[in-house]
């Protein structure tokens, strides 16, 4: 009760700092689990360019078991919040656990699927003869933990939305510590390479499930999971899946949009092109998680407001939400223009791939400032439980704009790898323009008519 009358009373500034920083801290090391096993396995030698590139073509797969953890947690947890701001407590606890039962049941039918039809979907996705190995031996290890990865990723917005920031922050970072210290022991020390970066994923994410199982069944949560609120309830999950709906498209489009360019550039640029393309989409996570973090810490300030019809700290809310968002992409964008070398030989020793991905990271991140103003207004959408429009903007920027472009530019330029990667930036700017406008048409007229109906 105490972080719900503080979400509803304290200074937004303050509660910001307090839910944002930690969710920010999260989300950054979070990203580690993305990005060190990459760092790590292009750093074997001999074969680190390949098992790179190999484990860079099992990034849809995961994309797609993030997406349907984000299903169910970035749908449930603001429709939790948005209950807890109107005093319904037992609906709350009964979302966060028909969201669980969701999780579970997607485990198990994820697992098998991918398990099964993981080389031929890899072979789709552009492996070739080299890199498959490394792919599919990477691939088929962190599908058997796909149970841990759901888990976290579809549990722990419930502990943030509660309030439990750091709670939610000590989830990724015990997770993480585990992973970076088990990674150079594994894949160096007792020789595993590939298969031990994988191993080392999966109990990493193992023990950040048990943690946060043990404080959402515990005393100090607020909402508690409970066996009797776990059978699936149509009125009570419905809801939350039609909002989550929009975050499964955003990540698993990351997906489709990661077939799309590896599938392309492995046809016009070969193992090197695509082996950019997986340290470009490790630097991409570097602008777009900590985002994530931000906008996580801002979620439960919103929503509770929101659903309080406290339209006053919701509008001071978002535009601190906003500014940060806007004000990081811009520092980060400027570095990676200045010395794109540097961020390139972060992930690989290997020379050609350094010196094709500093090239390609002055095209491909072009208009990479202006993602600050898509997230935060997308996920402001989401916080205000717009399901329908945080949808369209969310389908906007990858379905609508930027795989077409993939296909279509390399029609119109003779250097047709510059094309697939130039169609990054169109997208990005487009996209941002457009849902920055809509949103702010939206928040106007929101806040005007809250304030009307108040004064009635």
């Amino acid at each position: 009760m105490a972080a719900k009358q503080d979400m509803g009373t304290g200074s937004i500034k303050k509660l910001m700092v307090q839910m944002a920083v930690p969710a920010l801290v999260g989300q950054v090391v979070n990203l580690l689990y993305n990005i060190v096993d990459r760092i790590y396995i292009g750093h074997i030698p001999e074969i680190g360019g390949a098992a790179l590139t190999g484990v860079g073509l099992f990034t849809p797969i995961l994309m797609l078991i993030t997406a349907f953890a984000m299903l169910a947690g970035a749908g449930g947890a603001p429709r939790a919040a948005i209950a807890m701001g109107q005093g319904d407590k037992e609906r709350a606890e009964k979302i966060m656990g028909n969201c669980f039962t969701v999780l579970m049941i997607l485990a198990v039918v994820l697992t098998a699927v991918f398990y099964f039809t993981c080389p031929t979907l890899l072979r789709w996705f552009g492996a070739s003869d080299t890199t498959l190995p490394y792919a599919v031996e990477y691939g088929r290890i962190y599908i058997l933990g796909s149970v841990f990865v759901l888990t976290v990723m579809g549990m722990n917005t419930f502990i943030t939305t509660q309030g439990f920031a750091k709670i939610s922050m000590l989830t990724t970072v015990i997770g993480a510590g585990i992973n970076i210290a088990l990674d150079p022991i594994l894949i160096f020390g007792l020789k595993m390479g590939v298969k031990g970066a994988a191993i080392a994923t999966v109990l990493s994410q193992a023990v950040s499930a048990v943690w946060i199982l043990k404080f959402l069944t515990g005393k100090q949560t607020t909402l508690k999971l409970q066996p009797k609120n776990m059978p699936l309830v149509p009125s009570v999950i419905l809801p939350c899946l039609g909002l989550g709906i929009s975050s499964f498209i955003m990540v698993s489009t990351e997906s489709i949009l990661s077939i799309s360019f590896t599938s392309s550039l492995s046809r016009y640029g070969g193992d090197v092109a695509v082996g950019a393309m997986t340290v470009l989409t490790s630097i991409n996570q570097l602008i777009t998680m900590p985002l994530s973090g931000v906008c996580q810490g801002g979620q439960p300030l919103i929503s509770f407001n929101y659903g309080a019809k406290k339209y006053d700290r919701v509008k001071e809310a978002f535009f601190c939400q906003f500014g940060v968002c806007v004000a990081y992409t811009t520092a980060f964008w400027l570095l990676l223009m200045v010395m794109p070398n540097v961020f390139a030989g972060i992930f690989t020793s290997d020379t050609s791939i350094v010196d094709y991905t500093a090239w390609a990271i002055r095209i491909f991140l072009a208009c990479g400032f202006s993602v600050g103003f898509q997230i935060s207004c997308q996920q402001a959408f989401m916080a205000l439980g717009q399901a329908k429009i945080s949808l369209v903007m969310a389908l906007l920027r990858k379905i609508i704009l930027l795989i077409p472009l993939i296909f279509i530019l390399p029609l119109f330029f003779q250097d047709k790898a510059f094309a697939v990667f130039l169609a990054e930036p169109i997208a990005d700017i487009v996209a941002a323009a457009v849902t920055t406008f809509m949103f702010f048409r939206f928040f106007i007229k929101m806040l005007k008519d809250g304030k009307a109906a108040q004064q009635v």
